[in-house]
């Protein structure tokens, strides 16, 4: 295997638990990942008949905003929580926190109460999130990581196409309040094989410090409090502003530039913050290293690029093509079907080339097919956005996985936690970025077609009811949704080229692969 040359020694458990626990361990894991993943699909279905029930149209969009707020904010506070006190208890309460916050969601009486729960939900989700994605590191050796992390992506693709039907068919036979409830059953499994079989191996918990091998196991552990709440209310202030500008107020009102402005402020205050910390929730070496710098930075510009196909495509379906929900549904979902597929395959590559080149092939093959959308005719046929999401998932399998499980084998098993968190953070903010900026190029642009104010979602509600629109307004209506999409690809495109740069110019073109124990095949 070409990263190993390269190889320093770590500090990391000892070799993986028998097969024989460790199977029951992947399908919490999965149990996990699956409450996580299929969330917002499954509410997303069902916001009619929760607006019709609760009231609160105005505002119904803070039920994905602060989950994802809850979520993305918490992530470095758990994966440092997860080193400092191990992964188990930091998966307990996240399953814990996520059934509670569902429990409370399924009995909200008004809008304000359920977005509320809805947080306490994405609380509970950061650290699903997170801690899953280490444990599944720690669970396996370097060469059988694909097969772990092919299984958790496989429960996103299940998760897209399962989502959408469950909560249609929930809302519409049941009750609303079910899309919630049937999150119970699934996570108290999911808690009970966590407690009965994940046992985490010996290690020093207080004293461990980055590029030390000194411990002090009876040490007092100190927490960071102070830098935990600075990085919650710095990622809280960003992301409002970025998921409400352009939305709720105009990008250059009172409200977007205060909140841009504090978290700035907030931001300065929590550098100065960390860099006194005995234990900082976001150490120094997260960002002084290059393979997690590289790393943290190529997955922020996926992040970002993600945004085109999972947000603007399906309006595309729907607006330019005129397929129904369930078909749009599909033309994206081709996408999650060759993810999974490409990155259990990827270590066949990376194992020849390493890790950089698979993701530099991947993310390459990525840049061409986000090129090559704008070159779709008008208006075109559903299998061609299909077969484009079909190599786009197929690309980005090559590009994710190598580099998460690789600068996953770059860190000792008490900075792991802390290198996933960040990871996934920076790939979540970059989400969070992606919406906002290619929110305002869409309605730009439907702007300057149409003049006046673009709105995208105004444009494809009343396409929704073609009959009422003469023929050349359809006409010029769909014209203009083309376009505004595929300027976004053309934007997304961008960022994986921002991705490619960053991975020629700071990824080094070795991972410092730790040396470690061999596992046994399932």
């Amino acid at each position: 295997m070409t990263e190993p040359s390269t190889t320093r020694t770590g500090t990391g458990p000892a070799p993986a638990p028998a097969p024989d626990r460790r199977r029951p361990v992947v399908a919490a894991l999965m149990l996990g990942m699956g409450l996580v993943a299929i969330d917002g699909t499954i509410v997303s279905t069902a916001v009619p008949q929760i607006v019709g029930d609760l009231g609160g149209l105005s505002v119904f969009s803070w039920l994905f905003s602060g989950y994802l707020l809850a979520v993305t904010v918490t992530l470095p506070v758990y994966g440092k929580l997860s080193d400092t006190f191990g992964r188990k208890p930091v998966l307990v309460a996240g399953v814990v926190l996520f059934l509670v916050g569902s429990l409370l969601c399924a009995a909200a009486w008004d809008m304000a109460s359920l977005i509320a729960f809805r947080v306490v939900q994405g609380l509970g989700g950061g650290a699903l999130q997170g801690t899953v994605q280490t444990i599944a590191a720690d669970l396996y050796p370097l060469k059988e990581r694909p097969k772990i992390q092919a299984k958790l992506s496989s429960v996103w693709a299940a998760s897209a196409v399962a989502g959408p039907a469950a909560g249609g068919l929930l809302a519409g036979y049941a009750d609303w309040r079910w899309i919630f409830l049937i999150n119970l059953p699934v996570g108290l499994v999911a808690l009970w094989l966590i407690c009965r079989y994940l046992v985490e191996p010996g290690r020093a918990r207080a004293g461990v410090r980055a590029g030390s091998r000194k411990t002090e196991p009876r040490a007092r552990v100190r927490i960071d409090w102070a830098g935990a709440l600075c990085v919650f209310a710095t990622g809280a202030l960003l992301l409002t502003a970025l998921v409400q500008g352009g939305v709720a107020w105009p990008w250059l009102s009172a409200p977007s530039l205060g909140l841009l402005g504090g978290a700035a402020v907030l931001g300065a205050v929590t550098v100065a913050v960390e860099r006194r910390a005995a234990e900082p929730i976001i150490p120094g070496w997260v960002w002084r290293r290059r393979t997690i710098a590289a790393v943290n930075l190529a997955l922020g510009a996926l992040g970002l690029l993600m945004v085109a196909p999972t947000v603007f495509l399906p309006t595309y379906a729907q607006s330019v093509l005129g397929l129904g929900p369930i078909a749009a549904g599909f033309v994206l979902s081709v996408m999650t079907l060759s993810w999974p597929v490409s990155a259990a395959l990827s270590n066949r590559v990376y194992t020849r080339i390493g890790f950089r080149l698979t993701a530099i092939l991947g993310m390459s093959g990525a840049l061409l097919v986000l090129l090559a959308f704008p070159l779709l005719p008008f208006p075109g046929e559903a299998w061609q956005p299909a077969l484009l999401m079909l190599l786009l998932g197929a690309a980005l399998g090559l590009f994710q996985l190598p580099l998460i499980v690789g600068v996953q084998s770059t860190v000792p098993y008490e900075e792991r936690g802390t290198t996933t968190a960040s990871v996934l953070f920076c790939r979540q903010v970059g989400q969070s970025v992606g919406a906002a900026v290619f929110g305002a190029v869409a309605n730009g642009v439907l702007a300057a077609r149409l003049g006046g104010d673009g709105d995208l979602d105004a444009l494809a509600r009343s396409l929704d009811s073609p009959e009422s629109l003469s023929p050349a307004t359809t006409d010029t209506l769909r014209r203009a949704v083309d376009a505004a999409v595929d300027y976004v690809h053309l934007g997304a495109a961008g960022a994986a080229a921002l991705a490619l740069l960053v991975l020629l110019v700071l990824a080094p073109r070795r991972f410092p692969v730790l040396e470690e124990g061999t596992g046994r095949e399932d």
